[in-house]
C-alpha cells in the first residue's frame, strides 16, 4: 500500500468531496494531512478519509494553482 507523503495522490472517500482526487501537501501530524485538489478546498483532512494511490507528483510550491494544474495533468 502507498504511503502518506508529500505528493501522493489520493481519493476522498468520506464527505461531501467523495471520490474526488486530491494530492498531499503536507503532513500536519500522525493523523492529518493538508490536502488540495481541482474540486477539493486547500484544508486539513483526516488521513483515514483517504485512499492513496499510486501516482506522485512532485510539490514545488505552496501556489495551489500550479498544484492544481499538476494534479490536472495526472488525473
Amino acid at each position: 500500500m502507498p504511503a502518506i507523503e508529500v505528493g501522493r495522490v489520493c481519493v476522498k472517500i468520506s464527505g461531501r468531496e467523495a471520490g474526488e482526487k486530491c494530492v498531499i501537501v503536507e503532513i500536519i501530524d500522525d493523523k492529518f494531512v493538508e490536502v488540495v485538489g481541482t474540486n477539493i478546498k486547500n484544508r486539513r483532512c483526516n488521513i483515514k478519509h483517504l485512499e492513496p494511490v499510486d501516482e506522485i507528483i512532485e510539490v514545488k510550491s505552496d501556489n495551489v494553482e500550479e498544484i492544481k494544474k499538476a494534479l490536472e495533468s495526472v488525473a
